[in-house]
């Protein structure tokens, strides 16, 4: 597997406004993130990262959210990092990461550590930006450089679904957003008819994707040999000892 380690430390946004069309940006991955929350249950669900902190999910049934965020912050609960996580192991029912591994430095630690503190059957609900939309190959055009949206990393949608079934996650569901440039600004947002029209007969140049995966853990259970093992002797019939006996006699 190719490594996603970037040598040098990324600029890390500190919310949504920090984007291009960050409003808009928020509210298209909250509606679907809150959406498909509700099929998350447990005691435990961690907002990792400053972006993730922002997102609300009122329709998810586990009360007990924590914003966890690199530095403080207005929305934060626990200030950490998100590739060194201080939960003990299968401790949290579901993980929100909206866009975080396009800003991370090693985006496999944060997926490893997610794996090692995530209960079995547990879900993980990641966002990310697509590198074959219009925002993917705008990155590479000298539009508003000094933009943190040129610091992502643009992860496939396919190159995170591969990540996680590696560590034995289950792809639950997966659903295109945004049908714009994001570097571009708009006062509305696109009609709802053409994303609607986009997510039908064009969904790989969606701006954004959101992904829901489920951990799978199968027990172990041992399996009995179908063969047997045959005696190397086989026991002596009574009928033999009567005809040596009557040798000896004789």
């Amino acid at each position: 597997m190719k490594s996603a380690f970037h040598p040098k430390p990324l600029r890390y946004p500190q919310s949504w406004s920090e984007l291009p069309g960050g409003d808009e940006l928020k509210q298209a991955i909250e509606g679907v993130c809150d959406d498909l929350s509700q099929r998350v249950f447990g005691y435990n669900l961690v907002k990792l990262g400053n972006l993730s902190s922002e997102i609300k999910l009122p329709g998810c049934a586990i009360r007990n959210q924590v914003a966890q965020t690199q530095t403080a912050i207005e929305n934060s609960s626990l200030i950490s990092y998100s590739d060194n996580l201080p939960y003990i192991e299968n401790s949290i029912d579901g993980f929100l990461l909206t866009n975080e591994l396009d800003f991370a430095q090693d985006p496999h630690e944060i997926l490893r550590e997610v794996d090692r503190t995530i209960t079995a059957n547990g879900y993980v609900i990641i966002s990310g930006f697509n590198p074959y939309s219009l925002t993917g190959l705008a990155r590479f055009l000298p539009i508003k450089k000094g933009n943190i949206l040129h610091q992502a990393r643009f992860f496939s949608a396919g190159r995170i679904k591969d990540w996680l079934q590696l560590l034995g996650f289950e792809i639950v569901e997966h659903r295109h957003i945004l049908f714009s440039m994001l570097f571009a600004s708009h006062h509305k947002g696109q009609p709802a008819a053409w994303q609607q029209w986009c997510s039908r007969y064009c969904p790989w140049c969606s701006s954004v994707y959101v992904i829901m995966a489920r951990k799978r853990t199968y027990p172990m259970t041992t399996v009995k040999p179908k063969w047997k093992v045959k005696p190397r002797f086989s026991a002596v019939g009574a009928s033999m000892r009567d005809a040596a006996s009557r040798v000896n006699g004789n």
